[in-house]
C-alpha cells in the first residue's frame, strides 16, 4: 500500500469517499468492555463512545455519506450507537467480514474506490484490501499500520473517527460549512 502521510493520494481517497465502515471495538471505542451487573443479577455488556466521533457521524449523514460497521461481537450498545449515528448497516457477530464486506458493497452498490474501511487489528486487514480508502486508528496492530493508506494520530475511542470525518469534509470541500454552522472563523 502506499505512504500513510498526508498527500494527495490520501486526499483524493477522502474526496471520493461515499461509503464509511467501521470495526467498533478498538476504532469507535478504545476496545474496553465492560460488564455491569443489572437488577436481575444477570450481567450487561457496555461500552464508551467519544462524543467527538459522535458528531462526526451526524456530519456524514448530513452530507450525504453512508455509515456501516462490521464487528465481531454483537452489543446492545453497539446498535445503539449505529442507531444514534445513521448507520445504514450494523453488522455484528462475526469475525470472518469478507463475506459481510461483499454482501454491503453489493447493496450499496458504490465502487470500492469509494469505500473506506476504518480498522485496527488483523481482522481488519482483509477488508482494507477490498477497499479504496483503508484507514488505521493510531492504537492499531503495527501489521495493521502498515496495511493502512492513512493512520489517524488520534486513538481509536478518542477521536480517531472525528479526525478522519474533518479530513474527508476537507477533501470534499465541505469542512467550511461545518465551520460557519458553528459560527466559527
Amino acid at each position: 500500500m502506499e505512504s500513510k502521510s498526508m498527500d494527495v493520494s490520501v486526499m483524493e481517497r477522502a474526496r471520493r469517499l461515499e461509503l464509511m465502515l467501521v470495526d467498533i471495538d478498538g476504532v469507535l471505542t478504545d476496545g474496553r468492555i465492560y460488564f455491569v451487573p443489572t437488577a436481575t443479577g444477570e450481567w450487561d455488556e457496555t461500552k464508551g463512545f467519544s462524543a467527538l466521533d459522535g458528531i462526526a457521524l451526524q456530519w456524514f449523514h448530513w452530507h450525504g455519506i453512508t455509515m456501516g460497521l462490521i464487528s465481531g461481537r454483537k452489543s446492545v450498545a453497539t446498535e445503539m450507537r449505529a442507531k444514534s449515528g445513521h448507520f445504514k448497516y450494523c453488522y455484528m457477530g462475526n469475525h470472518e467480514k469478507i463475506a459481510t464486506l461483499e454482501e454491503i458493497i453489493a447493496d450499496a452498490k458504490v465502487p470500492r474506490e469509494n469505500i473506506g474501511y476504518m480498522g485496527d487489528d488483523l481482522t481488519d486487514i482483509v477488508c482494507f484490501h477490498r477497499v479504496g480508502f483503508a484507514i488505521a486508528v493510531a492504537n492499531a496492530r503495527p501489521e495493521v499500520k502498515r496495511e493502512a493508506h492513512y493512520v489517524t494520530e488520534a486513538r481509536g475511542g478518542d477521536g480517531a473517527f472525528r479526525e478522519v470525518a474533518e479530513l474527508v469534509l476537507q477533501a470534499k470541500g465541505k469542512w467550511g460549512e461545518i465551520l460557519k454552522k458553528y459560527e466559527v472563523g
